[in-house]
């Protein structure tokens, strides 16, 4: 089965200020927020070929398993993708970064063992548009590894995510939005919890609209013929 027909032109998301930003946040994020356990904990355990959808500026890329055989990247921001081919460079597994949107993988369908959604979702102009892509592109039985934030459970700070994903924050960051409810989109794709728990970023000090994460596995459902 082909990929996506729907073409989008490889430069339809170009955030340069956003991403030099991010570029600088995430890797404060990993050294001092405790992300980088999570990113550990996220890709534990995989095996063979994995695609990553929104790869940023490629952190995730230091802590896949030596198990894993190949790992093709997607990252549709010029800026980061530079910065994501820089760090496969330096991975200790086969990474090819490419141009693409989560809403049309330009990749074969049933093509690979798992798949990573990491701090992506919040982004993507069509969740349950890219979730039925990664849906498309793992075999029966793969697994989607989730890390994302999302409404948070207190109803004042989810009343203020709201306001916020209503006028100033998509703009200033790059699109993302802080009121999705991550677990809830997967579900919906047609996919199968088989874990997940809720974690705090950062752990302790003053909470964030981006602070409410949840980190999962999440399984295609079917075998392998």
């Amino acid at each position: 089965m082909p990929a996506s027909s729907t073409k989008i032109p490889r430069d339809t998301v170009h955030h340069p200020l956003f991403a030099r930003f991010y570029a600088r946040v995430s890797v404060v994020a990993d050294l001092k927020g405790g992300v980088a356990a999570y990113r550990d904990e996220l890709l534990a355990g995989l095996s063979g070929r994995v695609i990553e959808v929104g790869a940023g500026n490629g952190l995730n890329f230091a802590h896949y398993p030596s198990a894993v055989s190949e790992v093709v990247a997607l990252e549709p921001e010029r800026s980061l993708r530079q910065l994501a081919v820089r760090a496969a460079m330096r991975a200790e597994v086969p990474v090819d970064v490419v141009p693409g949107t989560a809403e049309a993988l330009p990749v074969k369908s049933e093509a690979f063992d798992a798949a990573v959604a990491s701090l992506v979702l919040c982004t993507v102009r069509d969740v349950q548009r890219a979730l039925g892509e990664i849906r498309r592109v793992l075999r029966p039985g793969g697994e989607l590894r989730f890390f994302e934030h999302g409404l948070a459970p207190g109803r004042g700070m989810a009343a203020a995510q709201r306001a916020l994903d209503r006028t100033v924050w998509p703009r200033l960051f790059g699109g993302c939005h802080t009121a999705r409810d991550p677990l809830g989109a997967v579900t919906a794709a047609g996919f199968e919890i088989v874990t997940y728990r809720r974690v705090r970023v950062p752990e302790s000090g003053v909470g964030l609209p981006t602070s409410s994460c949840v980190l999962g596995v999440a399984r295609r459902p079917g075998t392998a013929g």
